[in-house]
C-alpha cells in the first residue's frame, strides 16, 4: 500500500463532499502554497488545487497565507527600502492606455517613492504597459535589489514579477491551459515586496473588493485603496461613481467618490495602443478629456490615501492642478 503524496491533504481539504470540505487556515495555505511554488506538487494536483479553490472561492485568509509564501521565495528575502506607495499592475488584457502610468508619474514628483509592478508580458491585441514605461524613462529593474538602490535616486521603478519571484509568474504562466483566472490573479496584486505603507489596488470585478480588503487586513496592510478599476487597474473610471474600500489606519472606510463627467464614453480610438499617445497627451499635442479626468482622478485617489483629511473635492482640485502644471516639454 502506497502512502498519500505529502499535498494530497490540501487537495482533500477542498475536495472532499458537499458537506465535508471547508476553507483552508493561513497556515494551510501558506503550507500549500510554499509546495507549489517549490515545485514539489504534480501537476495533476496543481491543476485540482486551483480549480478547486476557484470553484469555492477563495477566502481572505487563503490569500493573505499565499502572499505569505510567495514572500517566501522572493529571490531576495532581505531587501529593504523606503517605499511610500506599492502600485500592482496585474492586468495584462485590457484594452484601455495605461492613462495610469501618467498618473504615477505625478504623484512621484510630489515626492513619493513608488514600486510598480507586475507580470511578464501582454497579449496581443491589448494595451501594453511595459513600453509605456519605457517612453517615459522610467527604469525597469531587474531584481530587488537594483529597485531599491533606483529608489534612493529616482521616485518611480518598475520591477517585473519574473525578476522578484519567478515561481508565481509561472503559475500566471497556466492561463492558457486552464483559460480561467485562478488565486494567482488575486494574491498576486497583494505581494508588496517592500512592504509600502500605502497601497492601491484596481480590481476587475467589484466582488474582489471586500476579497483584497479581507487579504490585507490579515496582512496588517495599514492603508489601501481598493476600487474598480479601469481593465482591472489602478485606473479610476471618471464617468461613474467609484464606490472604494479603504484601509486607513488599519480602519475600513466606505468612500463614495462622485462621477467626474457626464460624458460616457472615453472617445479615443481603440485599435491604435501605441503608448506614443500617452507622450502626445503628456505634451499637450493630443486632448482626451475623459482620459485626462482619469489621469487626474487616478491620482486623486492617491493623494486622498497619502493624506486622508482631505475631501475628495479638495484631492480632485489638487490632482488637476498638478496635471495642468506639469512641464510639458520634460520627456520630448
Amino acid at each position: 500500500m502506497t502512502s498519500d503524496h505529502p499535498f494530497a491533504q490540501y487537495v482533500r481539504i477542498l475536495g472532499k463532499g458537499p458537506k465535508m470540505w471547508r476553507d483552508m487556515t493561513f497556515d494551510e495555505a501558506r503550507a500549500a502554497m510554499n509546495m507549489v511554488l517549490a515545485g514539489e506538487v504534480e501537476p495533476l494536483q496543481l491543476g485540482a488545487f486551483l480549480l478547486l479553490l476557484r470553484r469555492k472561492g477563495e477566502t481572505g485568509e487563503e490569500l493573505a497565507g499565499m502572499v505569505a509564501a510567495a514572500r517566501d521565495h522572493f529571490l531576495e528575502t532581505d531587501v529593504r527600502a523606503p517605499v511610500d506607495f506599492d502600485w500592482p499592475s496585474y492586468a495584462d488584457r485590457h484594452r484601455q492606455q495605461p492613462w495610469f502610468i501618467l498618473s504615477a508619474i505625478l504623484l512621484a514628483d510630489q515626492g513619493y517613492r513608488i514600486l510598480m509592478h507586475g507580470i511578464a508580458g501582454y497579449t496581443e491585441g491589448y494595451a501594453p504597459t511595459r513600453p509605456a514605461l519605457d517612453i517615459f524613462g522610467i527604469r525597469q529593474a531587474t531584481s530587488l535589489s537594483e529597485a531599491a538602490t533606483a529608489l534612493q535616486a529616482e521616485n518611480l521603478v518598475y520591477l517585473g514579477l519574473e525578476h522578484f519571484c519567478p515561481s508565481v509568474q509561472a503559475l500566471f504562466e497556466l492561463r492558457p491551459l486552464l483559460d480561467v483566472r485562478t488565486a494567482v490573479n488575486t494574491f498576486g496584486r497583494d505581494l508588496n515586496p517592500f512592504a509600502a505603507p500605502h497601497q492601491l489596488q484596481g480590481v476587475f470585478h467589484p466582488p474582489y473588493k471586500a476579497l483584497h480588503l479581507e487579504t490585507l487586513k490579515a496582512l496588517k496592510q495599514p492603508n489601501s485603496l481598493i476600487f474598480k478599476g479601469g481593465g482591472g487597474e489602478v485606473q479610476r473610471n471618471p464617468m461613474k461613481p467609484v464606490l472604494v474600500d479603504a484601509l486607513v489606519g488599519g480602519e475600513h472606510q466606505v468612500q463614495e467618490w462622485p462621477e467626474m463627467t457626464g460624458e460616457s464614453v472615453y472617445k479615443w480610438r481603440e485599435e491604435d495602443l501605441s503608448p506614443a499617445e500617452l507622450l502626445r497627451m503628456w505634451q499637450g499635442k493630443l486632448i482626451l478629456p475623459v482620459p485626462e479626468l482619469a489621469i487626474i482622478g487616478t491620482l486623486a485617489f492617491a493623494l486622498k490615501l497619502a493624506e486622508p483629511d482631505l475631501d475628495y473635492k479638495a484631492a480632485e482640485g489638487r490632482a488637476r492642478d498638478i496635471w495642468e502644471s506639469r512641464d510639458k516639454g520634460r520627456f520630448g
